[in-house]
């Protein structure tokens, strides 16, 4: 057996994995964002494939705004995640939060795309819900500190659906993917909606680890979580190793996690933001260093329910209602960087591409090109800082040295 065959998915493998992870888990989990679990079931069932109607267009054509969604169409999870790699193949390096104001600012105000919701070309932002809105509002017209750009938002997953990219430039290291995100998305993010970032990020860099287990993704992320991420983490992956060793059902795992996620997230089934709202106080979204956003940990934790595995993950995930395209999201990266383009269905990538105008496999490749060069910078760098020490330390390491 070779070394490859050891270490299982090639890095290009794992890449592709984790950006097809992305759009799949964010395409099949569109059409039922919102929905609370009993709902999911009334109006389809099971959720298992990309043909899925929007439940705002089953209900009411107009309540839609003018938006489409269903057979495969990705939201601006995706759009936003393909708006970091980008970035990432401009500066070809790390990047921080002059980058959030900077080249991100650009993607998603002035560069047109395709955005398949609104069947039409023209810039992210448009489609953009407030929070994401307030990375142009922050940086280019208020023009602050770019460290200091999440401080005042509104917390929420916007920053953690879109930060797998900076878990690849890091692979295999989740200390540094985790610096590297707090770096950045503190443009964007604050409280936990920052940690959730950060935790995100480690996990997918942990992801690459060769011949990893899901456990010991979730281990690696845990470790580095803070405050209520922590608990969240812990609490759900204690609940997950259990249910996935009773072999229980879909139902059963869902009531557990919304159970013990309620403990750090006040927001429950009502994710609509409606006028009976305005000027009334709610406990969401607030700082907090004892809340947790649902969708990492739930994410998590579904994925441990399912032992790892992509598909059965990204189902039970997206049929438990509420924020389903982005606990998709964060499972199908976590898992496609795990298991590599095994977990890619030839007819579902195809589907994606088409609506969506995308070219799944072209855009992983360059961003696979863009990271290793990152990497390989890294390595030099690690490899002239040695040379140097060494010069210090002559014939002992730092290690002896503190023994001596």
């Amino acid at each position: 057996m070779t070394q490859q065959q050891n270490a299982g998915p090639t890095f290009n493998s794992r890449v592709r994995g984790l950006l097809h992870g992305v759009a799949f888990g964010d395409a099949i989990g569109a059409p039922v964002e919102k929905l609370t679990p009993a709902e999911i079931k009334q109006l389809y069932g099971r959720v298992e494939t990309l043909d899925t109607q929007w439940h705002r267009t089953s209900r009411d054509p107009a309540a839609g705004n003018g938006r489409v969604r269903g057979n495969g169409i990705v939201t601006d999870d995706t759009l936003m995640t393909l708006s970091l790699i980008a970035v990432y193949n401009e500066v070809r390096r790390h990047i921080d939060a002059w980058d959030m104001a900077e080249g991100f600012v650009r993607q998603i105000a002035w560069v047109h795309r395709y955005v398949p919701e609104l069947q039409r070309e023209c810039a992210l932002l448009e489609r953009l819900f407030y929070p994401e809105k307030w990375i142009f509002q922050r940086h280019q017209l208020s023009s602050c500190d770019p460290r200091q750009g999440g401080i005042g938002n509104m917390v929420n997953c916007g920053a953690a659906m879109y930060i797998a990219p900076i878990g690849v430039v890091n692979a295999c290291d989740p200390i540094a993917a985790y610096d590297e995100a707090i770096a950045f998305a503190s443009g964007h993010q604050q409280s936990y909606g920052l940690e959730a970032a950060g935790v995100l990020a480690a996990a997918v860099a942990a992801a690459f680890v060769p011949q990893t287990s899901i456990g010991e993704i979730v281990g690696s992320a845990h470790a580095l979580a803070k405050d209520g991420t922590r608990t969240a983490i812990a609490d759900i992956a204690e609940a997950a190793e259990i249910l996935r060793d009773k072999g229980a059902e879909p139902d059963e795992i869902v009531t557990t996690f919304h159970a013990r996620i309620a403990r750090f997230s006040a927001l429950g089934d009502d994710l609509d933001h409606t006028s009976a709202r305005a000027g009334q106080p709610n406990a969401g979204y607030q700082p907090s260093r004892f809340q947790a956003i649902e969708e990492l940990p739930l994410a998590l934790g579904f994925a441990i329910a399912a032992g790892g595995d992509f598909r059965t993950a990204i189902e039970n995930g997206i049929n438990s209602g509420r924020d389903t395209d982005s606990i998709g999201v964060m499972a199908g990266a976590i898992l496609g960087a795990m298991h590599g383009e095994a977990v890619i269905d030839a007819a579902e990538a195809a589907q994606i591409d088409k609506i969506n105008r995308l070219d799944l496999a072209s855009e992983a490749g360059r961003f696979a090109d863009t990271a290793l060069a990152i990497m390989a910078a890294d390595d030099a760098r690690r490899t002239e800082l040695a040379t140097r020490r060494a010069a210090i330390f002559g014939d002992r390491t730092p290690e002896r040295a503190m023994a001596l």
